[in-house]
């Protein structure tokens, strides 16, 4: 049994799914670090600072 041949739209519907999953990856990467970000400044803004 020969495995079928791809062509030349196959591979570049592999291209375009491989693209907008990276694209869909660096988004959420993005996302995860600006709400950690933002978190992170809400809570040491609102924490006075340690006087000794």
């Amino acid at each position: 049994m020969d495995a079928p041949e791809k062509t030349n739209q196959d591979l570049a519907a592999q291209r375009s799914r491989r693209r907008r999953s990276i694209a869909i990856g660096l988004m959420l990467g993005f996302m995860v670090l600006a709400f950690y970000i933002a978190t992170f400044v809400r809570f040491t803004n609102g924490v006075p600072p340690k006087v000794l």
